[in-house]
């Protein structure tokens, strides 16, 4: 080869690889899909939709009329507080994977990094997702809508009777040190403790679900019984708030549930389908229960049981096909009606609003059957090649979630008791809640 042609193969080579090496970073840089984008945002404003006013209103309409204007005060103030800490320390805690390793258990296996705080890095330009392909900015707020519902459902077991400024801090606290911590190790990705257990959580029957129920329960032992609970009835004041809340509900679970698929595919729409199929399932088979044990359906029975289908299909939204959802639908409405009433006046607890005989119970019962019916095996769409070993991985993943929630919690609300006092005096509690701490009525007539 002659030097003039050495010279002119050098040339090209080097007008050439530029081109290349510029194209092969076009290719590997992430680009933002607008379709996944645009659900995103749907869902994330749908999950929102569910605790204001969603949320509000199926707590609200079940309370005293004393009492409305305190529990929706409290769903609003929640949402505001949670909404700012998510912002300044919670999706870092959460979401930041520094120090994380799969399969090696270290600190940061229970709690994310603080590389994150006050959204540190995040700009218009920053995208994430499974293939990175919507705006972070975009999952830090559907994150934070489940952030915010999780503390809110709590407020079910203990309303009518816990001082605002009381809740106002346990929920700040309790976000800190219980939601923030198990999310991570829930959905912290590789390295995550329950996560590398291979816990099947799809959209948080762990992580919101018997977290929050777990935490109700325990709530509403530690403040103790309404006055005059059970001998004094306290029929809820305007069930129709709570059927257009339950409704709400169940329209916001599909962001809730189909949005946790993180993009506008074959997954999202599964999880759509079988959310439908077991809530309606749920509704049935709460509704059948009572009136086989009980005489008559009542409205309000089966606004409970579309909630209970609704939190029962949450962890096995992505991974069950239809006919699994059926059986978990029926599993849940059953189960929960029996817990919401037979075992509530049995152990004489005063779960206010049925936080744990809903969500904590509905939780657990979806949880546990998820290792079952995301076997492709039996209809599923899950991995899973052996039920009885995903069963128990289930299982310790909820004992896990029982245990930790249970213990920190009772720690939380013993240090507030003792600090501040949890609960108004036998006065206000009489006057209600809306006069006592807002100086409001929710009703002027």
């Amino acid at each position: 080869m002659t030097l003039r042609k050495i010279a002119g193969l050098g040339a090209l080579l080097s007008a050439v690889l530029p081109g290349l090496a510029m194209a092969a970073d076009e290719v590997a840089a992430p680009v933002l899909n607008s379709g996944d984008t645009a659900w995103m945002l749907t869902a994330t404003a749908l999950v929102l939709f569910m605790t204001i006013p969603g949320l509000a209103l199926f707590y609200g309409g079940m309370v005293r009329s004393k009492n409305l204007l305190s529990v929706l005060m409290q769903c609003f103030a929640i949402t505001g507080l949670i909404s700012i800490l998510w912002v300044i320390y919670g999706y870092s805690i959460t979401f930041d994977a520094t120090g994380m390793e799969a399969g090696v258990t270290n600190f940061n296996s229970f709690i994310g990094g603080f590389g994150k705080v006050f959204l540190a890095g995040i700009t218009p330009e920053s995208i994430t997702g499974p293939a990175a392909l919507f705006p972070e900015a975009v999952f830090v707020t559907f994150q934070m809508t489940f952030a915010i519902i999780t503390p809110a459902l709590i407020v079910g077991a203990f309303a009518e009777r816990m001082k605002f400024s009381a809740m106002l801090i346990f929920m700040g606290v309790w976000f800190t040190l219980v939601y923030a911590p198990i999310a991570h190790m829930v959905w912290g990705g590789p390295g995550s403790l329950l996560g590398d257990w291979g816990v099947l959580d799809f959209a948080g029957g762990t992580v919101v679900h018997i977290n929050a129920g777990i935490a109700g329960l325990v709530a509403c032992i530690v403040l103790g019984k309404r006055k005059g609970y059970p001998t004094t009835p306290m029929a809820p004041h305007n069930l129709g708030y709570t059927l257009v809340g339950a409704a709400m509900l169940w329209i916001g679970w599909f962001g809730f549930n189909a949005g946790s698929a993180a993009a506008a595919n074959g997954t999202a729409g599964m999880a759509m389908l079988v959310t439908q199929i077991a809530t309606a399932t749920a509704a049935l088979g709460w509704m059948f229960a009572e009136w086989i044990t009980h005489g008559k359906p009542s409205a309000l029975g089966i606004a409970s049981g579309v909630v209970a289908g609704l939190v029962a299909i949450t962890p096995a939204a992505g991974t069950v096909g239809p006919m699994g959802s059926i059986v978990i639908g029926l599993a849940a409405g059953v189960i929960c009606f029996f817990c919401a009433t037979s075992l509530k006046r049995k152990l004489g607890y005063d779960d206010s609003l049925d936080a744990f005989g809903v969500h904590g119970i509905g939780g657990i019962v979806g949880a546990i059957l998820t290792g079952v019916f995301a076997a492709p095996a039996l209809g599923g769409f899950g991995t899973v090649t052996d039920i009885g070993t995903q069963v128990w991985i289930q299982f310790k993943g909820v004992a896990f979630t029982v245990i930790y929630t249970a213990v920190v919690t009772y720690v939380i609300l013993k240090v507030l008791d003792a600090v501040m006092g949890l609960r108004v005096n036998e006065e206000e509690e009489a006057v209600g809640l809306d006069l006592a701490q807002h100086n409001e009525r929710g009703y002027n007539l």
